[in-house]
């Protein structure tokens, strides 16, 4: 922490708006989602809501003035009269943080900044939602952790979790530990069918025997686990050789780059998946159209198949998409649009709100 921190009491006064930061252990655990679904439901019963990102994270371009996209959103989707300044003080580039690192950005106007930007929101408002920046350790460079941002603002965090193995929970503890008093309680998103009860009937009961209470446990949601083909055609840019099935969900993605017999018993175990290979493995295309599991074919190369796979894919109903991208910079970018929800918008946000309804205690998360 910077030295000036123990010589002065920078905490801000909100005694009279009540704040609550989402946070999360991850990138893409529904943070957002989250945060503006219990925005609308407080403002549904007559509150007057904010919104903050303090950190900049979810950037349009790597360099210069970037903007992040959450705060935009949260601006539209609340019908919000602030500055983007204020939304997002802070921009969290790849250039901001080498500025950083040379010492070229003060911890202590930065901070300065955020608590500024966080008066003239709350000034507003009864209430404000702020969001964290993915991680909880992002912003340590410059003293604005998520921790650290709820200690200046003195919010209340609402840690979003996601679970797949009792393992997890240490995850869970230890962000307890970093948060501290500031921490209100914990809500799992996300989460399979096959871990669901376990989560329910044994963790929930051990966090809470710590201490640490478990507002909800959500479960998976097709429509917001994975993106639809037609989206992920837009998104990659890609040439729609075959239209198909474009409303079909796809929540993995399978890479075609061994044997015709192999990809065939490979393809067959997946599910709800887009098979990325060279447009000239006729082989492995004709394999992945054998395959029930498979939503699409995503060729790579700018290599465009033969009639006689076109053909086939028709039949099938399959959309076949034709990108000019090799298949690893296909493969990042596909993964890029599942694990950043590029298809988050009012759907989304409406979808949410029903799962919190139905799955969490929203009284309790807006300390009512």
């Amino acid at each position: 922490m910077s030295d000036t921190d123990t010589d002065t009491d920078t905490t801000t006064d909100t005694t009279e708006t009540d704040t609550i930061l989402v946070t999360s252990l991850e990138k893409s655990t529904g943070k957002t989602a989250i945060a503006l679904a219990l925005a609308r439901l407080a403002r549904e019963r007559g509150e007057d809501v904010g919104y903050m990102k303090p950190k900049g994270t979810r950037l349009q371009s790597n360099v210069g003035k970037t903007l992040d996209e959450d705060p935009m959103f949260a601006r539209e989707l609340l019908d919000l009269d602030a500055e983007m300044h204020d939304l997002e003080p802070v921009v969290y580039s790849p250039t901001f943080i080498e500025q950083a690192i040379r010492g070229r950005e003060n911890p202590d106007e930065l901070r300065d900044r955020v608590r500024e930007a966080f008066e003239t929101l709350a000034a507003d408002h009864d209430r404000v939602f702020l969001e964290g920046g993915g991680r909880l350790e992002l912003g340590g460079i410059v003293d604005l952790t998520d921790a650290d941002v709820a200690d200046l603002l003195d919010a209340r965090v609402l840690l979003v979790a996601p679970y797949e193995v009792p393992g997890d929970v240490d995850d869970v503890l230890a962000a307890a530990e970093v948060l501290g008093d500031h921490l209100d309680g914990v809500v799992f998103n996300d989460v399979a069918d096959a871990v669901y009860d376990q989560l329910e009937n044994e963790v929930v009961p051990f966090l809470e025997g710590q201490d640490i209470p478990v507002y909800g446990v959500l479960p998976t949601e097709r429509t917001l686990s994975g993106v639809t083909v037609g989206d992920l055609a837009d998104e990659l840019g890609a040439n729609l050789l075959v239209e198909g099935e474009t409303d079909a969900y796809v929540e993995r993605f399978s890479v075609g780059a061994m044997g015709a017999d192999s990809a065939l018993r490979h393809f067959r175990r997946t599910k709800n998946a887009a098979v990325i290979t060279g447009g000239d493995r006729a082989e492995l295309q004709t394999a992945a159209l054998e395959a029930p599991g498979v939503r699409c074919l995503i060729l790579t190369g700018g290599h465009r198949p033969s009639g006689a796979i076109l053909g086939q894919a028709a039949e099938k109903d399959l959309p076949v998409l034709l990108v000019n991208t090799d298949t690893l910079t296909t493969i990042e970018r596909a993964e890029d649009v599942v694990r950043s929800g590029r298809t988050r918008d009012e759907r989304t946000v409406d979808r949410m709100e029903e799962l919190l309804s139905n799955h969490a205690d929203v009284d309790a998360i807006l300390g009512e």
